[in-house]
């Protein structure tokens, strides 16, 4: 398991940011699977990682 993919939990999120880290998380996981390790894998993960935590962000925001 990559060691970027403990970034990508979601449990501890409220049910509303949770729908939104969700999908994100079962995608990194996913791709995880499906690629070999190596630079560009860590670097889309991290990039991944980045858009949840911007997309998070935008949901914590939207509560008003």
């Amino acid at each position: 398991m990559n060691r970027l993919l403990k970034w990508f939990e979601y449990g501890h999120l409220p049910p509303d940011l949770q729908a939104v880290s969700r999908p994100v998380g079962e995608l990194a996981q996913e791709l995880d699977r499906l690629l070999p390790e190596g630079a560009e894998k860590t670097a889309g993960l991290r990039k991944l990682l980045e858009a949840k935590d911007c997309l998070v962000r935008a949901a914590i925001e939207a509560r008003g």
